[in-house]
């Protein structure tokens, strides 16, 4: 029998427990691809529902200083788009069953091939792709190759998107929508925006896709006041911060592992 995606799988199970997903991003390669098996394993270990899996590239300019780092860290580590691509697929022949989206930028998958990318990324167990520079009006060939696939296809939104680009966004996205509750480049902040209310509400009137707010949210006290509104949490930078910090150490997956559910432990308080 054929399974369904498993973001679709999932996101009847967060309601049903009155919980809310718990996204959590890593940069694959960082500091090595061997490392990063270990650390998605931990991030669903500690209660990650979906992880976002960075794809590195050159000049990633959706994001922070920290991800950047990261993404420099990767490439001078040798990873690429198709030895992330054997990543998952080993992490899947592991038994991991946590969604997996990759995160990244068109020109590796421009490279790769439309066809190519969509076939080899469902094979390897990928349910999800989300590319920050390329928008909607010219997603149409790759994202109908995904979709033939089974594979879903996840788009932004910022505080000023409008009503004509959310429901743009509504008719063509998949999985869900990521919210990006912050103009600017990604990165941890001491406070998380106090409007997310207002369009995470303004976003559902469109759609009935779960909603997944980030950019900013580096505490389980932020993420908390988040789950009161989003049906996600991203949570990225704070992790590839821990990571940076403790790439010589031998604790490095369980203090991100720690970490991860203290997030998820703030997020089931709400």
């Amino acid at each position: 029998m054929k399974r369904e995606n498993r973001l679709a799988e999932l996101f009847g199970k967060p309601k049903d427990r009155g919980e809310k997903a718990l996204v959590a991003f890593i940069t694959a390669g960082d500091p090595n691809l061997e490392l990063t098996e270990a650390l998605v394993e931990g991030l669903a270990r500690g209660g990650a529902d979906i992880v976002e899996l960075g794809v590195p590239f050159s000049d990633p300019m959706a994001d922070g200083p920290t991800i950047q780092a990261s993404s420099e860290r990767a490439l001078e580590s040798g990873t690429t788009l198709p030895k992330v691509l054997k990543l998952v697929r080993r992490l899947r022949k592991r038994g991991l069953d946590t969604p997996i989206v990759l995160f990244g930028y068109y020109n590796p998958v421009f490279v790769y091939g439309h066809e190519r990318f969509a076939r080899d990324a469902k094979q390897a167990g990928v349910d999800g792709v989300l590319i920050v520079d390329l928008p909607p009006e010219e997603a149409t060939e790759l994202a109908e190759k995904l979709k033939r696939v089974g594979i879903e296809f996840v788009y932004l939104l910022t505080p000023t998107s409008d009503e004509k680009r959310i429901g743009l966004v509504a008719r063509k996205a998949g999985g869900f929508i990521y919210y990006v509750s912050v103009t600017g480049v990604t990165g941890a902040r001491k406070k998380v925006a106090g409007q997310i209310k207002d369009h995470v509400k303004r976003i559902k009137k469109f759609t009935e896709l779960p909603v997944c707010v980030g950019f900013g949210i580096s505490t389980p006290e932020q993420a908390r006041k988040v789950a009161l509104w989003a049906d996600g949490v991203v949570v990225g930078s704070a992790i590839v911060d821990i990571i940076a910090r403790n790439r010589g150490s031998r604790g490095l997956v369980e203090k991100v592992a720690r970490f991860v559910r203290s997030i998820k432990d703030g997020m089931r308080s709400v």
